[in-house]
């Protein structure tokens, strides 16, 4: 049998291959994993619901003559329960809303990933409705799949929330994928929800370009910045699943304009970073600027330090110069005030302003969702959910549902001026005077965020971002913790992710910095 904790998917492939593994043994081998270290042990809690069918789709795989095209056949993969499976699996987003909702049919994430071969293994739970349900809600909870920990710092305070978090909201997506509970996962983003979870999680992703992959049947927040993108233990992996993923949809306008190369892996290589012009955003003499690396902490800037000297290293030529107008980011008008009623946040009954742009899509596109795509339960409006979580507070709003409260109160049709406005100001900040003004200006071929640091302008932009384990750090806040990742970001403008991956790869090559997390049964 193989030793799954910490094999890539070529690996897998390998050894399905030659014989040395078959599906049937490694869908087993996930699940006894996941019992013993998801369900009990560290009890991660990152898988919410295991595929009653994988079983019989793995033996079925065994027992047909291997397609060896297919490059994904026999892998078992998890899904972030935001994703619609046309199966005996429930698609919840993680609510007790939703908890006996099922899909009409695969999403075309889904349905790809079938299609190459992969055994869909389960659901990983995540942040409750992709973190747009309530203010300061902690990054993994939702109230139907509990609270997911952090692989590496399991540890919970006296409220059960996480010392470290797992970040969100594909938490489970990442904690999963780093504690080798599956061969490699799929969350999504709005805007740092793959890099979140990834950072914290010592795994890799790819924030795509918006687009790239089909956003069809996968639970929204807001179409202009959604996507879907693979969460995997090496960059190699994450290319592979890109391969997959990335084809146009006709359910997804945004994919027919895609552009892509034929392989992503064809470029990988050692020296990927020689000659490449990376942006730094951090100029100490316009401090006030400095907003990406002049907040980082001492360990966190240590471990920044290494990885710019690696890229230097490599042969890549670091400009240093601040993103100027990332400081007026978000922009007049693109914020919405929501008064938080989240009874254990310290702003209690405080106005807190969120992006303008999610409030009026979330409604817009939950609607469709829920009209298009979902069977089985009474939710058919944003307003049946809060109206059932109302009715059951105790079990549905340990952190209230202030923005979904919110959300509710906009027409839910995308007419409002103050929307359009509001989207127009985004692109101009993070598109036109943000990252394109600085990339073209600096002759740049990536941009290098310390940590997460960049997600929001890339999100508001569509651009992609590539995120790769760095090294380690300590302590959250003011609480001591044990060692625990951090991670670079490589980011780009549209349609660039071969690119990127490339830096990625090479950078990961040079540094080796991911390891496994203790207790979870290394390969030897």
């Amino acid at each position: 049998m193989v030793c799954i904790a910490n094999t890539t998917i070529t690996d897998l492939r390998k050894a399905l291959s030659t014989g040395e593994t078959t599906a049937a043994d490694l869908v087993r081998g996930y699940t006894a994993r996941i019992e013993a270290l998801d369900r009990a042990g560290p009890s991660f809690n990152s898988v919410r619901e295991l595929n009653p069918d994988a079983l019989t789709i793995a033996e079925k795989l065994d027992a047909g003559k291997r397609k060896t095209a297919r490059p994904l056949e026999g892998i078992p993969l998890l899904l972030k329960d935001n994703i619609a499976t046309g199966d005996r699996q429930h698609t919840t987003a993680g609510s007790v809303a939703l908890a006996d909702a099922f899909a009409k049919r695969d999403a075309t994430v889904t349905k790809l990933l079938r299609q190459a071969g992969a055994v869909i293994l389960g659901k990983a739970n995540l942040t409750e409705f992709a973190n747009i349900l309530a203010t300061g809600m902690p990054s993994g909870y939702s109230s139907l799949g509990g609270q997911v920990r952090n692989a590496y710092a399991p540890a919970l305070d006296a409220k059960g929330v996480p010392i470290v978090p797992p970040g969100g909201s594909s938490a489970g997506s990442a904690v999963a994928v780093a504690a080798g509970l599956a061969a490699a996962s799929i969350g999504t983003e709005t805007s740092g929800s793959l890099l979140s979870p990834a950072n914290l999680n010592g795994v890799v992703t790819v924030k795509p370009t918006v687009g790239l992959i089909s956003r069809a049947g996968i639970i929204p927040i807001a179409a202009s910045q959604d996507t879907a993108g693979p969460m995997t233990r090496t960059v190699r992996d994450s290319a592979i699943l890109l391969n997959v993923l990335a084809q146009q949809d006709p359910l997804d306008p945004a994919t027919l304009k895609m552009q892509r190369p034929a392989d992503y892996t064809s470029d990988l290589r050692t020296d990927g970073l020689k000659g490449a012009r990376i942006g730094v955003p951090s100029d100490p003499s316009d401090p006030g600027n400095d907003i990406y690396f002049s907040q980082l902490a001492p360990d966190a800037r240590k471990v920044m330090e290494k990885a710019l000297a690696v890229l230097v290293e490599q042969g890549a030529t670091l400009v240093r110069a601040n993103i100027a107008t990332d400081g007026w980011l978000p922009g007049p008008g693109t914020e919405f005030p929501v008064l938080n009623r989240n009874p254990e946040s310290p702003g209690l009954n405080q106005v807190t302003r969120v992006s303008l742009v999610f409030m009026y899509e979330l409604k817009h596109d939950l609607h469709l969702y829920l009209r298009d795509w979902a069977k089985g339960s009474k939710m058919r409006t944003i307003e049946d959910i809060i109206a059932y979580n109302a009715a059951h507070p105790d079990t549905a709003l340990r952190f209230g549902q202030d923005l979904f409260r919110a959300a509710a109160s906009t027409k839910g049709d995308l007419s409002e001026p103050e929307y359009k406005a509001a989207r127009r100001t985004d692109l101009r900040a993070s598109r036109t005077n943000g990252l394109d003004a600085y990339m073209k200006e600096h002759k740049l071929d990536a941009v290098f965020f310390p940590a997460t640091t960049g997600a929001g302008i890339a999100a508001k932009a569509g651009y992609p971002s590539v995120m790769v384990p760095a090294g380690f750090i300590s302590g959250f806040g003011k609480a001591k913790s044990p060692p625990y990742p951090i991670g670079a970001t490589f980011t780009g403008r549209a349609w660039t992710e071969a690119t990127l991956l490339r830096f990625a790869y090479a950078f990961e090559q040079a540094t080796l910095a991911r390891r496994v997390p203790d207790g979870i049964g290394e390969c030897k």
